[in-house]
């Protein structure tokens, strides 16, 4: 059994994070931003202009969370401190666990904040649009696309974000050969842009009769979902839209009709689709705001003034190129290359379990500590 003093060194150094993310969350600042906004709410002609009044709260919305989370990580502080104040006076070691428990609650909430605090991009907070590929490799390169499919729907399912199929392009003998999801939540993108890349497997293909190891590849896209506030100017005459009847897996996957659509934006192949909605008109309009973001980060990745200036760009999906590898075989091991972060239960990984490989991305770019891949 732990002992107090055990309990007691633990919550030094919650007390030392308390007081850290305290610093980082600029608490003061933030009640005295969240005043200001409070006043600017009862002015005259506040609701007037609906745009900037929705930015308003918007922020009142941010700041307001912000501050709740830190102020029930302090109630959590409070609380274990007065506990193992309470097993010391009554010197009662049936206390003990109680205590523990409550010491425990105090790091999980001082991690939770953490990780949030990592999140501060201008898009981190938005939803988040996830595009699979298969790489070199024929069937055995598109059941691996359809595998890391699997795995990042099961990881947000069990984050409580709402994961919906945009697209999915049947391989031609298992898997896929591309798929297209959006993840709806807070900060599901800030989550999720660590993903971003190409995700290399080492297996016994059961794809192969002589049972030989086979390396694979697929690409991984994450892009923020951009909202009305986001204006991105695509010509008309750069888009081609093509239509065609939905060929993926059906039942949870997609609606099985001739609405589905395609588009082309000409000047870089950038090619986006969506079989998802019932109507032609539903698949273009999310077609074309998964075009938006592409083309948006795209152009803020590479300082650019106007779409049109956007150039094609992409590495190729294969070896060299990786930022994380998946060994099957002849050992089990999942490694992030740029982080060294690894995890030898590769079932609970391909299960969605990447926590820890979000959180060591995090970090270390926070400390500009990320290897190049």
């Amino acid at each position: 059994m732990i002992t107090i003093d055990e309990l007691k060194m633990q919550m030094g150094g919650h007390k030392n994070a308390v007081d850290e993310l305290g610093d980082a969350l600029a608490i003061a600042a933030s009640e005295k931003r969240v005043a200001e906004l409070e006043h600017k709410m009862t002015m005259p002609g506040f609701y007037d202009d609906t745009e900037a009044s929705q930015k308003v709260f918007a922020e009142m919305s941010s700041l307001k969370g912000k501050l709740e989370r830190y102020t029930k990580l302090k109630g959590l502080y409070d609380d274990a401190e007065t506990m193992l104040l309470l097993c010391e006076e009554e010197n009662d070691p049936d206390l003990i666990p109680e205590a523990e428990s409550a010491v425990e609650a105090v790091a999980h909430a001082v991690d939770e904040l953490q990780m949030i605090t990592l999140l501060s991009g201008e898009y981190d907070k938005n939803n988040a649009i996830l595009t699979f590929h298969a790489g070199t490799g024929g069937t055995e390169a598109q059941d691996w696309a359809d595998m890391l499919f699997r795995m990042y729907n099961r990881w947000g399912t069990a984050h409580g974000y709402k994961v919906s199929t945009l697209d999915y392009q049947d391989g031609d003998e298992a898997g896929l050969k591309s798929a297209s999801i959006l993840v709806e939540g807070p900060n599901a993108y800030g989550m999720l842009k660590s993903e971003n890349g190409v995700h290399r497997l080492v297996r016994v293909s059961p794809f192969d009769s002589q049972s030989r190891r086979q390396t694979s590849f697929a690409s991984l896209e994450v892009m923020p979902e951009m909202d009305d506030s986001i204006q991105v100017d695509i010509r008309p005459e750069d888009v081609e839209m093509q239509v065609f009847r939905s060929s993926g897996a059906g039942g949870q996957h997609i609606n099985k009709t001739s609405s589905a659509v395609r588009l082309i934006h000409k000047p870089t192949g950038i090619v986006v689709s969506c079989q998802t909605e019932r109507s032609q008109f539903q698949n273009r309009d999310t077609a074309m705001k998964m075009l938006a973001s592409k083309l948006y980060q795209i152009k803020e990745q590479e300082h650019l003034d106007k779409i049109s200036d956007i150039k094609g760009v992409q590495k190729e999906i294969a070896w060299g190129h990786q930022i994380r590898s998946y060994v099957f075989m002849p050992y089990t091991m999942v490694k992030d290359h740029r982080t060294g972060y690894e995890s030898g239960n590769v079932q609970a990984v391909m299960d969605g379990d990447l926590d820890g490989f979000i959180n060591a991305y995090l970090k270390a770019a926070s400390r500009n500590e990320l290897q190049d891949v």
